[in-house]
């Protein structure tokens, strides 16, 4: 999962393959299979070579009761999925855009939404915090057309994938199942497209630093 429109097979495909990816990556690496032919040919790949060493490795006796309580966890996983659609369709339009998203990203937003609720920014900007399990940061970003993310630097490592709509800052523009990469010692400034709302997924392991009259006030109070 690279910037942009490259996609090769990574350590971060094995990693998911072999089921110890931290929860934000697996979120957002889920979510772009179900978008990206690319990503789902890498995924299917990796997932291909861990079956295979999954076969070739010793046999393991498995503990009593091991299959009742697999079956048991999977129905816990879908329950909640039919759940939080439902809830989602009974709330009627203002959840209308958020049950448009792609699966993963839909439930957890659906979750977070009915729990805490979107964060304003700013003029055409909201956020919303989601909870997957992560020491990350995970948040869903909407941008309304036009509208901009102020321009910040970033406390650590953070990784946007576009969902719907698409943006663009000073390094390129990015659509639907695009992944924007930047550093710490990268600053930029978001810009949804003109002619559809941007919905995109953020995960980082370090806060924004916003620039300007923004950034005095965020020091000025102590936030990230």
């Amino acid at each position: 999962m690279t910037s942009a429109r490259q996609n090769t097979f990574s350590e971060l495909y094995s990693a998911y393959a072999a089921g110890c990816i931290d929860p934000a990556f697996a979120l957002m690496l889920e979510t772009q299979s179900l978008m990206r032919a690319d990503v789902r040919a890498s995924v299917a790949l990796s997932e291909m070579i861990a079956g295979h060493f999954l076969e070739a490795a010793p046999a393991a006796r498995m503990s009593e009761g091991a299959l009742d309580r697999t079956l048991a966890a999977i129905d816990a996983l879908e329950a909640p999925q039919a759940m939080q659609r439902a809830a989602g369709e009974a709330a009627g339009d203002a959840l209308s855009e958020i049950l448009r998203l792609p699966e993963p990203v839909r439930g957890a937003a659906i979750d977070a939404a009915g729990k805490e609720g979107w964060q304003m920014m700013g003029l055409g900007l909201k956020r919303l915090k989601l909870d997957v399990g992560s020491a990350m940061e995970v948040e869903l970003y909407r941008i309304a057309a036009g509208s901009k993310i102020p321009r910040h630097s970033h406390g650590g490592n953070e990784y946007t994938m576009v969902l719907c709509g698409g943006f663009t800052d000073e390094r390129g523009n990015y659509g639907p199942g695009d992944v924007c990469v930047n550093g710490p010692a990268d600053t930029h400034q978001p810009v949804a497209d003109d002619d559809e709302v941007c919905y995109a997924l953020a995960v980082r392991d370090g806060g924004l630093r916003f620039t300007g009259v923004l950034g005095m006030v965020q020091k000025l109070v102590g936030t990230r």
